[in-house]
């Protein structure tokens, strides 16, 4: 019989917070209650912003809450040849096209079109998106721009992807921390237009690693922060485009800061570390965060 397997997969780009103790023990505690298998991922493909002092502190802080997983641990930052394999398939069944617009540049063309009176979409998180004009150029031109050393991501082209993808392509998520019921729910990855796979530099990211990772891991339930719950339908095509098997899916509640929004790492919460330093014990973390 095949063990479930779960994973907590924190970014060392920042102390851990009060949210991310949440994420890891909920992991544990339901690993644990499925008799299943706790891995520690480090999604460190952010090479400018991740630092070995982040993740060293990473590791002290889930060991002070009692956490423990399977090793050896998986860094993202290592596995950049896997990442570069899918991408290289994406690009061969031409679902992705390289992007050549500059922040600048989009906001100039959104303004401009703004000026004829259309509104210009946005994402799930507010964010504009991507205009049409790079998915349009002939490839005479992108291989030009290429060679020319113009910076560039790779974005996958949503439309031509969807059309690949079965109808009704969706994903299963459990209702509750117990496991106990699920409900299927419709995957909208073009909500969030032609998103980045890849960057130049850096052959992947975020939604393309993951699904990597969660399927060569063999994760079988992914539980992680409700912020991530819109995403999942991008990362569920991902997984139909490249023959990835999909996991089942959790979105546990956020814990808020004392202002009522969203802890987050970039805006310096107060992280473990410190907690930890004022004197407070793994158990009041506990209660604190409602476990």
């Amino acid at each position: 019989m095949t063990l479930l397997t779960f994973r907590f997969a924190p970014s060392p780009n920042g102390e851990l917070h009060l949210g991310h103790a949440y994420s890891a023990l909920l992991n544990q505690e339901m690993a644990a209650r499925a008799g299943g298998r706790l891995l520690l991922r480090i999604e460190d493909i952010d090479i400018a912003r991740c630092t070995p002092e982040f993740e060293a502190g990473i590791f002290r802080d889930l060991k002070w809450l009692g956490l423990g997983w399977e090793e050896p641990v998986r860094r993202q930052s290592e596995h950049f040849s896997e990442y570069r394999a899918m991408l290289d398939r994406l690009i061969a069944e031409e679902l992705v096209y390289p992007a050549f617009m500059s922040r600048g540049e989009i906001r100039a063309f959104i303004a401009e079109t703004g000026k004829r009176g259309r509104d210009w979409p946005l994402d799930p998180d507010g964010v504009p998106l991507y205009p049409p004009l790079d998915r349009a150029l002939p490839m005479k031109e992108r291989k030009w721009r290429i060679a020319e050393g113009r910076p560039f991501a790779w974005r996958l082209d949503v439309d031509a992807a969807m059309a690949r993808a079965p109808s009704g392509l969706s994903w299963v998520e459990f209702t509750d921390e117990t496991m106990a019921a699920t409900r299927t729910v419709e995957a909208r990855p073009q909500a969030w237009g032609d998103v980045i796979v890849a960057r130049r530099d850096i052959p992947t990211s975020y939604h393309l690693a993951v699904v990597v990772d969660d399927a060569l891991q063999g994760v079988s339930h992914v539980v992680r922060g409700q912020d991530l719950y819109s995403a999942t339908g991008v990362q569920r095509l991902l997984q139909d485009l490249l023959g990835l098997s999909p996991p089942r899916y959790f979105h546990h509640r956020l814990i808020p800061g004392p202002d009522g929004r969203k802890l987050s790492k970039s805006l310096r919460d107060t992280g473990l570390a410190a907690l930890r330093q004022a004197g407070m014990s793994p158990q009041e973390v506990r209660q604190l965060i409602g476990l």
